[in-house]
């Protein structure tokens, strides 16, 4: 299944929308403003919430509790690494590795096997990122990993 982010360039705090190829909206995210560390919230067409990001504060390196449809799912963490941007899930055996420039992502299992790749666009007005899952059972904690890359890439 082949998803587009697309970050909101004149919205208050954190906004994307999350569309298919056909271009209809499938989700869309909204950062609160004003909190202590990031929480991100990723709805439905509906308007239900199905996803929580948040933020851990008090850590060497950045790390994101991802809650899905209301239970904890896992924890994304990035590593210490200088010429590349990768990260490892505290709790699932999936690993991220990026490359230098943050544009190109891959989330593999431990046995190897690819659950996405993401693809950041160059060029274009507000980030944009190309979503390529290959299970769909994987979808909303790949949207999640997606989103959390974005907010880790934007920190400062």
């Amino acid at each position: 299944m082949k998803l587009f982010i697309k970050q909101r360039v004149f919205a208050f705090g954190q906004k994307f929308d999350i569309y298919d190829e056909t271009g209809e909206t499938r989700f869309y995210c909204e950062g609160e403003i004003f909190t202590f560390g990031r929480k991100l919230h990723l709805y439905n067409t509906a308007g239900q919430e199905v996803v929580y990001i948040k933020q851990k504060l008090l850590s060497l390196l950045p790390k994101y509790e991802i809650y899905i449809n209301g239970s904890y799912t896992a924890t994304l963490i990035k590593k210490f690494t200088i010429l590349s941007h990768d990260y490892y899930y505290q709790d699932l055996d999936w690993n991220v590795s990026g490359e230098f420039l943050a544009h190109e992502y891959m989330i593999t299992s431990s046995k190897g096997n690819t659950i996405m790749t993401l693809s950041k666009r160059w060029l274009t007005w507000g980030d944009t990122y190309c979503l390529d899952i290959f299970d769909n059972k994987n979808l909303l904690l790949c949207l999640a990993s997606s989103i959390v890359i974005d907010s880790v890439c934007h920190e400062d």
